[in-house]
This record gives structure tokens, C-alpha cells and sequence, in this order.
């Protein structure tokens, strides 16, 4: 008991430093739900050259994420989107993306399956344009998972 009096002083009397700002600013949070009927709540976005955004989604549903996931990849403009799913197919890997077509991807999310949250904070390219953004799961973009990052 005497051990346990003595932890708990040590403990409670421990004064701790705050943590300092690292000057990160993860910028405005553009939220995206995903469900089963694989669509996006969020078909398109608008953002200022160079600004950074952080893109969550939010994947509700019943389908185990085996068989039901979600991501969001942000391409660049270009970017031959039915040849990259085709060519991706059977790299489950890198995300459903041909390895040799990663370079195509300004951002993107990992898969999320039901309940799950993922994320992912990027600058959003200096140049103006429509950017395609897709979910990569197997017949997802085809079935209208997918949207617009507008840049002005």
C-alpha cells in the first residue's frame, strides 16, 4: 500500500511541459462519406492554388472491407483514369494502382472499410484545373465513385 502512495504522489506531483506548436497548419477538412452503394456524399471540391486541404472519409456500411473498401485518389490532370484502373487491377498492393502510374497520384487516402476513418493532407496543385478524384476499388469509379477537385 505504501508502494502505491508513493506511485500515485510521483505521479499527480509530476508537472509535464505543454507541447509546442510545430507550425503545421493541417488546413480546411473536406469530409467525404462512402457507403455501399459506392458513391461519394462529396462529388466536387473547390480549392485555391497551393492551399492545403485535408480530405477524411468516412466509410459506413455493412460489406466486410474485404469485399467493400474506399479510398480517395486525387490524380493529376491527364491522367488516363479507365487505363489506370484497368492496368491497377491486380495490384492490391499499391492500392489497386499500377505500379508504374503512381506517379499520376497527388494524394490519396488508404482504404477504409465500415466504420473506419482515414485521411489525408495535401497541397493542392499550384496549376488550375479540373482534377479527378476516384476510389480505386474494383468497379467503384464506374459505378460513380468519383468527383472533381477544382482548382482556381
Amino acid at each position: 500500500m505504501r508502494l502505491f502512495a508513493t506511485l500515485f504522489l510521483l505521479c499527480t506531483s509530476v508537472s509535464f511541459a505543454p507541447v509546442k506548436a510545430t507550425g503545421f497548419d493541417p488546413g480546411r477538412t473536406i469530409d467525404i462519406v462512402a457507403t455501399d452503394d459506392m458513391k461519394y456524399s462529396v462529388n466536387t471540391i473547390t480549392a485555391k492554388r497551393g492551399e492545403t486541404i485535408r480530405i477524411r472519409l468516412v466509410a459506413k456500411g455493412v460489406i466486410p472491407k474485404i469485399a467493400m473498401a474506399h479510398n480517395v485518389v486525387v490524380l493529376k490532370l491527364g491522367t488516363d483514369v479507365l487505363k489506370l484502373l484497368k492496368d491497377g487491377a491486380p495490384h492490391r498492393g499499391t492500392d489497386f494502382i499500377p505500379p508504374d502510374m503512381l506517379k499520376a497520384v497527388i494524394a490519396k487516402t488508404p482504404f477504409a472499410g465500415p466504420g473506419e476513418m482515414v485521411q489525408v493532407t495535401f497541397a493542392v496543385p499550384a496549376k488550375p484545373g479540373r482534377y479527378p478524384f476516384i476510389c480505386t476499388f474494383a468497379g467503384h469509379y464506374q459505378a460513380g465513385m468519383k468527383g472533381t477537385l477544382i482548382v482556381k
